[in-house]
C-alpha cells in the first residue's frame, strides 16, 4: 500500500507484439479473458509537456483484483512507452493507482515533487490519466487514472467477467475507444 497513492490496482506492460503477449498470459499464466482494443486514440496526449499524436493498442484482463494492461504503441510518436522500448526494455513499465478524486491526487503528486512524463485523456473529462516519471528503475513508473466515469465501470466489468471466466473466448476484441 502506498502512503501517497493507495493500493496498486493495475500493472502495465509495454510490449512489441500485443497478440503474442495476450497468448502468453492466456496459455502460460491462465489469465483472461482479454478485452482487446486494437485502435486507441486519445482525446489529447502530451509527452513531457508537448502535444504528441501517440496511438496504441491496449488489452485488459484481471488476475483477482489486479488488472493487467498490455500496451503496444502503434506509431513512433513521442511517449514514455516509446522511451521504454527504445531503452531496450519490454515488460512491466508502470504500476497504476485509480482514483475518483483525480485532480486532488494529481495536485498532491506534483506538490510532492513528481514530474509528469506523459498524460492524456480517453473518452472525455473523466478519462484522464498521468504517468509520473520515476524511470530510474524500469517498471516503477507511477500512473494515476480517473475512474469516476465510464472507465471505472468498464474496469469493474472486466474484473467481474474475469472472476467467473471458464476459459472460453479468451480474447474479446472490442470497437475502437471513442474520443
Amino acid at each position: 500500500m502506498s502512503r501517497i497513492f493507495g493500493a496498486v490496482t493495475q500493472n502495465g506492460y509495454v510490449v512489441r507484439d500485443i497478440r503474442a503477449a495476450m497468448d502468453h498470459w492466456i496459455t502460460v499464466m491462465g489469465v483472461g479473458p482479454w478485452f482487446f482494443f486494437p485502435q486507441v486514440k486519445t482525446d489529447y496526449f502530451r509527452h513531457r509537456g508537448v502535444e504528441s499524436e501517440m496511438t496504441m493498442s491496449v488489452a485488459l484482463a484481471n488476475s483477482g483484483d489486479l488488472q493487467i494492461e498490455l500496451i503496444q504503441q502503434t506509431n513512433d510518436a513521442p511517449s514514455m512507452y516509446r522511451e521504454f522500448l527504445d531503452a531496450g526494455h519490454e515488460g512491466l513499465q508502470h504500476m497504476a493507482y485509480w482514483t475518483a478524486d483525480y485532480q486532488g491526487l494529481y495536485d498532491r503528486a506534483l506538490a510532492l515533487g513528481y514530474t509528469v512524463g506523459h498524460e492524456g485523456r480517453i473518452g472525455g473529462e473523466q478519462g484522464r490519466f498521468a504517468y509520473f516519471d520515476t524511470q530510474g528503475h524500469p517498471g516503477t513508473v507511477v500512473e494515476i487514472s480517473d475512474i469516476s466515469g465510464p472507465k471505472g465501470k468498464l474496469f469493474e466489468h472486466i474484473r467481474r467477467v474475469a472472476r467467473d471466466w471458464d476459459g472460453s473466448e479468451p480474447i474479446r476484441e472490442t470497437q475502437p475507444i471513442k474520443t
